[in-house]
């Protein structure tokens, strides 16, 4: 959410063939060897399989060719049939070669082959059809047998992928495994591929003698190969029913750290605790056995549902890339990076999916939103109990902040799906949160377990959870009849926006008129049938004449526009409504509430506030300031407190309320506005210097970039110095010795010259570098200057002059990074319209190059005479502007939005900040002036 540029510059710096039969014989072996919500989505859209059978279970057998990447596999699925039918469809991969099929009915000891008349792949589905000689009655059983061949994934690791790593002694390792989650699994074998359908798996694989295999369960036994003395067949013990996603296995050299963890509970948990890595990174997995142990005991409590596992075998493998840990069930598989990080929660999250995910799976895709968003819930509470770290405790603001700025949007997710599937996810997570602290922890826990012993070795939806929710909560009292859980979910889930909560008290009568409507932030405020949203809200309410943060039962679940609250506190205390950010919306006040509360955070009292709510104060603040609900002149009063505020925590949204204003503001008064950053910000660091916490210590840093941007003078010279010592090295090109952070100071404060000698690096940046830090190179270059002459440089040697070694896609870059401040986007804004038939030329074959240096060049005005500019861009090409004319239209619509913003809040803005500077100790000789 937070982009730290605009004042003060940026710191944001985005089927093969496979070998005849004969070529696999010998040492074939050795020698010729947690969701995605946008895979997710996708599926919600899959053609299901139709249902004329179902598997019972399956029996595996697999032989890896580790050398050459291939693999042969034989697959046994005991079947009943569900209607009378002569097809059966099943999923099989196209990269999957089927060598043989066979369909056997049982009856008793009884066998018969039914013949097949035709086997078909769909050309465009990854579905196998047999077409059978006869009809099969209806409850009849029997086994489908394939035997097949395949590929492993080498550019990817989805499915059954092998990839291969070196040694300290440069010895060369391979490493195999799976990643069937969410719907891989028929890439590796003809199955039922649907979460749906729980069934046992038994597996048998081949691997090298000196390599280990894990899987789901442990080994039953192991057997020789005939005739390959290096290589021996894992036979695994059955599984217990489970959806084909969390089937899975690895094959490595792979050592296993320490011994086993043996954990019994009295509900029934009996389980063998292994963790596995190669044997030079044991080191750096010390302390993981002891934290798998702690994490097993926590979320094994809370479910209070014993797993049915004998083992589980967490994996640090050697080069695994996957986007996220494979989660199989008894088999979780790791980047090593990811496990030997400290921190609790990304093993809690992989944990908490052996319940929710493969005891209990998802009926269909759909589910994924609701059962990541649980699992994402339960994991951070887990991990705030067992290792409360500053670093946790931003949690849930760093959540809260993003889908607030979403969804005050006119237009949320701009069109993006996996940018709205994450943020319904988000919400779903939130919503656990919010019925843990309104129906209180343990009827939430209690509606969980109710949840998980209902549908273990089941599947469920969404309604299970809320069902079982409201069951509990009602049970125990926890909410009045007539309130249905699932309907309070749904009206948060099912709208892709936030409630704005406006309280507006009566003093004389010592009530309180709560008021609900969609929050907005971005103007104008004319979303469509914003008047017919509503929002089932907790109101919960803390009195100031009675502080008591642990009571978390709502007054009242408001689901009308309008109600009024009684009896509230007499006009010398405040009151606080949705403190700790229960629910996630914001909360406005009547200007006299606002000050009792600014008066009291201004206290030695303000530490009986929780910090949590002290931030949530301020965030409101200023955003309703920014959304025409508040007067700016509160919101930056409320920053006033921060003057003794010692926690970390409370200042977060500080820096973004900072760069918000700083973008907004016109240049008339960033001089002023500057200043008062500089002065507020200046303590910060000295506050928190020697603290050793690592949130504080973040705090610092930040605080410093953004003072070092405002011009600081010993940040500034810091930074010139150990930018000097990049220039005076003999070869420059081969390395940036000097901290990101000091870059943008440089290029925003220092010389020409120095600028320049960051331009030649990008222009003769070497290819064996990796490319990201040319990327953050020129986002700075672009970015962070001030003055025209380092902005029509960079634009006349990209585009003017043609340079070679700017991309297109550098370009689209460029502009980006000049609509961060104001002298960024003027300077373009002239760029284009001198050079206008030169340009439009050029890019006339490039629309959407086009399209983005209008967009770039004339959508960040905020003023009279930034419209006037645009205006007159406008009527002088007009019907020049070709697929781009939407745009700049746009651009005039938006900035008539933003000078009735400036006209309503400058002045309101300027009062404070000449206020702030007459009474405040300015040491202006500290800083640079522009």
């Amino acid at each position: 959410m937070m982009k730290l540029i605009g004042l003060l510059g940026c710191l944001c710096v985005f089927a093969h063939a496979l070998p005849p039969d004969k070529n696999l014989q010998g040492l074939h072996i050795i020698k010729t060897r947690s969701i995605d919500l946008n895979n997710a989505h996708t599926l919600t859209l899959e053609t299901r399989l139709p249902k004329a059978v179902k598997p019972n279970s399956y029996n595996i057998e697999l032989e890896p060719y580790l050398d050459d990447a291939v693999f042969n596999g034989r697959v046994q699925i005991n079947v009943t049939w569900l209607e009378d039918s002569d097809e059966i469809s099943l999923h099989c991969s196209h990269d999957l070669e089927v060598t043989e099929h066979k369909v056997v009915l049982r009856n008793g000891e009884k066998l018969e082959v039914v013949g097949v008349k035709e086997m078909n792949m769909d050309a465009k589905k990854p579905i196998l059809t047999l077409l059978l000689e006869k009809t099969v009655p209806k409850s009849s059983k029997g086994e489908l047998i394939f035997s097949f061949k395949g590929r492993m994934q080498t550019a990817s690791m989805d499915g059954f992928f092998k990839s291969s790593y070196k040694t300290e002694q440069d010895e060369e390792r391979m490493v195999a495994g799976t990643q069937l989650r969410p719907n891989n699994a028929r890439h590796l074998f003809p199955c039922f591929d649907e979460p749906g359908y729980k069934t046992p798996f038994e597996l048998s694989i081949a691997r090298p003698k000196d390599m280990v295999a894990l899987s789901n369960t442990p080994v039953a036994k192991t057997m020789e190969i005939e005739n390959e003395p290096g290589a021996v067949k894992d036979v695994f013990e059955v599984t217990p029913p489970m959806s084909t996603f969390a089937f899975g296995f690895v094959i490595a050299h792979l050592t296993q750290l320490g011994n086993s963890t043996h954990y019994k509970d009295d509900n029934g948990n009996n389980i063998e605790l292994r963790v596995w890595g190669r044997p030079e990174y044991l080191t750096a997995l010390e302390g993981t056995n002891e934290k798998l142990a702690r994490v097993f005991k926590e979320v094994a409590s809370f479910w209070q549902v014993p797993l049915p596992l004998k083992k589980l075998d967490v994996v640090a493998l050697p080069y695994y890339q996957g986007a996220k840990p494979a989660d199989n069930w008894g088999l979780i598989v790791f980047k090593e990076s990811d496990l030997s990080n400290s921190r609790y929660q990304i093993i809690e999250q992989e944990v908490t999916y052996l319940w929710l995910g493969a005891l209990a799976s998802p009926e269909w895709w759909s589910g994924a939103y609701v059962n990541k968003g649980l699992v994402g819930y339960i994991a951070v509470d887990i991990a705030q109990k067992i290792n409360d770290s500053d670093i946790d405790r931003q949690w849930p603001i760093t959540f809260l902040y993003s889908i607030y700025y979403e969804f005050s949007k006119r237009y949320p997710h701009s069109r993006i799906t996996g940018l709205k599937q994450e943020t319904t996810c988000t919400k779903i997570e939130l919503l656990f949160r919010v019925f843990n602290y309104t129906l209180g922890a343990d009827t939430f826990k209690k509606g969980m377990r109710m949840f998980i012993r209902e549908k273990a070795f089941k599947t469920f939806t969404g309604d299970d959870i809320w069902n079982a929710l409201n069951a509990a909560a009602h049970e125990d009292g926890k909410i009045p009849k007539g309130v249905d859980i699932k309907t309070i979910a749904m009206s948060w889930i099912e709208q892709d926006r936030l409630p704005l909560v406006t309280v507006n008290r009566n003093y004389d009568k010592n009530t309180a008129h709560v008021s609900q409507k969609v929050y907005l932030r971005e103007r104008p405020h004319d979303v469509p049938n914003a008047d017919k949203m509503s929002w089932w809200l907790p109101l919960v309410v803390i009195r100031g004449e009675k502080l008591d943060f642990g009571k978390t039962t709502p007054v009242v679940w408001m689901k009308e526009k309008e109600t009024t609250l009684e009896k509230m506190p007499s006009k010398n205390h405040f009151i606080i409504v949705n403190p700790e950010e229960i629910a996630p919306f914001p909360v406005n006040y009547d200007q006299e509430n606002w000050n009792l509360l600014l008066k009291y955070l201004q206290s030695e009292k303000r530490l009986s506030i929780p910090a949590l709510t002290r931030a949530k104060l301020l965030h409101d603040a200023w955003n309703l300031a920014f959304a025409g609900e508040l007067s700016f002149a509160t919101a930056l009063n409320m920053t006033l407190f921060l003057n003794n505020e010692k926690d970390h925590l409370v200042w977060e949204p500080v820096f973004t309320m900072i760069d918000h204003i700083g973008r907004h503001i016109c240049s008339c008064i960033k001089e002023k506005f500057r200043t008062y950053v500089r002065t507020f910000l200046s303590p910060v660091c000295e506050e928190f210097h020697h603290k050793n916490e690592t949130g504080r210590k973040n705090l610092c840093s930040l605080a410093k970039s953004f003072l070092c941007q405002a011009g600081y003078k010993p940040c500034i010279e810091e930074a010139r110095e150990a930018y000097t010592k990049w220039m005076e090295m003999p070869n420059p090109d081969e390395g940036n010795p000097m901290p990101n952070p000091y870059i943008c100071p440089v290029f925003k404060w220092g010389t020409n010259k120095e600028w320049e000698f960051g331009l030649q690096r990008v222009i003769h940046f070497p290819s064996s570098r990796k490319q990201s830090e040319r990327t953050y190179l020129l986002k700075t270059l672009a970015g962070c200057p001030i003055d025209e002459y380092k902005i029509h440089r960079l634009l006349n040697v990209t585009i003017l002059e043609g340079n070679g070694n700017f991309t297109e896609r550098d370009l689209f870059l460029i502009f980006s990074m000049l609509t961060g401040d104001e002298a960024g986007y003027t300077a373009l804004y002239h760029f284009l319209d001198n050079n206008w038939d030169f340009l439009k030329e050029k890019f006339a074959p490039k629309t959407n190059l086009w399209d983005s240096l209008i967009l770039s060049a004339t959508g960040e005005f905020k003023t009279q005479t930034g419209l006037d500019l645009v205006s007159k861009l406008y009527v002088s090409h007009q019907g020049e502007f070709a697929s781009a004319e939407h745009i700049i239209e746009k651009s005039m619509r938006n900035i008539r939005e933003e000078v009735k913003w400036s006209t309503e809040n400058i002045p309101v803005i300027e009062k404070w900040l000449d206020h702030y500077i007459a009474t405040h100790d300015v040491r202006v000789e500290h800083f640079i002036k522009n």
